[in-house]
């Protein structure tokens, strides 16, 4: 063993355990791609023209892709290096580094370095980067042709050109990128444009390198999660691929999003790219809003939330788990929200229960309908539990392949029988027809749509509700999970609305019971009215107080 593998074992590092049985470490491999970054220049912030020394956690990433090769061919074991870090850890940096080094120290004939990202200014972001460092180092400059303006480096020696590339670049044909680096992964929304670049375009390299660098995203069902999955699955050992690093560091879902111990752990470059203060000031903006929270998780803890904009504070939601006895709602007065989605999803019907006395609270009654015949289908596409959901009657399954309406008027027709509904608010959208069949029975139909002028003043009610602890949901787990998943959008004059279109998991029964709560809210107000606009208001004069 030489000096400086000593050196090395004693700072703990240790070559990769995914270091396949036919690869070997090259200490002089991982050196000299350690010096070549080593000598970069800082393009930004407070580092700005100083030497770029990495850190132990990047120099090791660098270390394990660039040292471990095939013991015959001495070409690199890695050919996806997938690195997931939160946010002001130096992922465009060390991103930048890695496209010069491909560029200027592979030895690749020819190479092609291409910065790809969601958008052209995305992709530019860690191109600009690399820029800056080549103008601050005159041996590269010297050797480096460049244009800012059309995103280009060309390495003059080999011919090598580093690009960043725009949106729709891979439509166009005589790509062959010998390294591909995928910026902000868990944004991209095209998943074409992240297979024709990684699948098979490098297949005429030596050792093509695709170095993806990201943060953790919140769509579940996007190409970023997929490789995150994969990242997560060779950590955990479930699954074996020789040729992709994982790297991730990221905090467990379960984790209190408070413990700075937990920022640290998550946080490799704390400290040095940024302090500690800084994630006290974020945290403490983001603990008045869910909004912010939802932020914090997915920015500064590396978390996949389940939407991008968090619409409900679950902690104060689950607060509101006060238990009820259906048995004493028989005969009360209350209101409801129908939201008919699609004949293949889940149908949701909420009740809202108004307070009868100042003690009371908005009690949520809510039922739920998926067609039984692609159940266990659905299970296990989604993940989701729907057949422990029906065991447990938290939802009910119906006969066939579709949610027959007929079978919803009948059901209705029976929670009459029990419970004085007054209202039966409705989305026009999709349901105009089934209301016009309820009205035409004797039913009270109120349309109500769904846009920001409508929802945005019933979201905020049933909010301040739930943070006052005036409602009492019972712990439903089905109605807890669609209200988890509900993502808010909004207006530029801060209204809100529930975000359908960017929702990833259903939110059916969230979107029925805003609508429940809100008529039943204002119905409640309207029949308890102010003591002023009753009587008038009551002064004082000369001869006593008069009204």
């Amino acid at each position: 063993m030489t000096k400086r593998e000593e050196q090395w074992q004693l700072r703990g590092y240790k070559p990769t355990r995914f270091k396949a049985a036919d690869s070997v470490y090259k200490l002089r491999f991982a050196d000299a791609a350690v010096f070549f970054i080593n000598n970069l220049i800082h393009s930004r912030g407070e580092w700005h023209n100083k030497p770029f020394l990495l850190l132990d956690w990047q120099e090791r990433i660098v270390r394990d892709i660039f040292g471990i090769v095939h013991k015959r061919t001495h070409r690199r074991q890695f050919r996806t290096a997938y690195i997931e870090v939160p946010k002001k850890n130096g992922k465009s940096e060390i991103a930048a580094a890695i496209a010069l080094l491909l560029l200027c120290g592979d030895n690749e004939p020819k190479a092609e370095i291409y910065s790809c990202a969601t958008a052209r200014d995305q992709a530019a972001i860690v191109f600009d980067a690399a820029l800056e460092m080549v103008r601050c180092n005159p041996v590269l400059e010297k050797y480096i042709k460049y244009s800012a303006f059309h995103k280009s480096l060309e390495f003059k020696p080999t011919g090598g050109i580093y690009k960043a590339l725009p949106a729709d670049a891979h439509t166009k044909h005589g790509v062959s990128p010998s390294g591909i680096i995928f910026d902000e992964l868990h944004a991209q929304t095209n998943p074409d444009y992240f297979k024709t670049m990684t699948k098979g375009s490098g297949a005429s390299r030596r050792q093509p390198l695709t170095f993806i660098i990201t943060t953790a995203g919140y769509d579940r069902n996007s190409v970023g999660f997929e490789q995150h999955q994969k990242a997560m699955d060779i950590l955990e050992g479930k699954r074996i691929d020789p040729t992709f690093y994982p790297c991730v560091y990221s905090a467990p879902e379960d984790a209190d999003w408070s413990d700075e111990k937990m920022w640290r752990e998550v946080n490799p470059s704390l400290g040095r790219t940024f302090s500690i203060d800084f994630l006290r000031h974020e945290y403490e903006e983001a603990t008045f809003s869910p909004a912010d929270e939802n932020g914090f998780r997915q920015l500064h803890l590396n978390q996949w939330v389940k939407q991008s904009v968090r619409w409900m504070n679950m902690g104060k939601w689950d607060d509101c788990a006060f238990p009820f006895n259906v048995k004493n709602l028989k005969g009360r007065v209350c209101y409801a929200g129908l939201d008919l989605s699609s004949t293949t999803d889940i149908t949701a019907l909420v009740l809202c229960f108004p307070p009868e006395d100042e003690t009371d609270k908005y009690i949520i009654l809510p039922h739920f309908w998926i067609p039984d015949a692609n159940l266990h289908a659905r299970v296990k596409r989604d993940h989701v539990p729907y057949d422990n959901w029906a065991a447990q009657g938290l939802l009910t399954t119906t006969d066939g392949e579709v949610i027959h309406y007929g079978y919803i008027e009948k059901y209705i027709e029976d929670l009459a029988k029990l419970y004085n509904i007054k209202e039966i608010a409705y989305d026009p959208w999709g349901a105009f027809h089934f209301a016009q069949i309820l009205s035409d029975s004797g039913y009270p139909m109120v349309e109500y749509r769904q846009g920001y002028k409508t929802m945005s003043p019933a979201m905020k009610t049933l909010m301040q509700l739930t943070l006052e602890k005036r409602i009492a949901h019972g712990g439903n787990v089905a109605l807890r999970w669609m209200v988890d998943n509900m993502n808010a959008s909004r207006d530029p004059a801060g209204n809100i609305k529930p975000d359908k279109e960017s929702a990833t998991e259903k939110i059916d029964g969230a979107v029925a019971m805003i609508m429940a709560v809100d008529r039943a809210f204002q119905n409640n107000a309207k029949r308890h009215k102010s003591v002023y606009e009753t009587r008038g208001i009551i002064g004082y004069s000369a001869n006593g107080w008069v009204q």
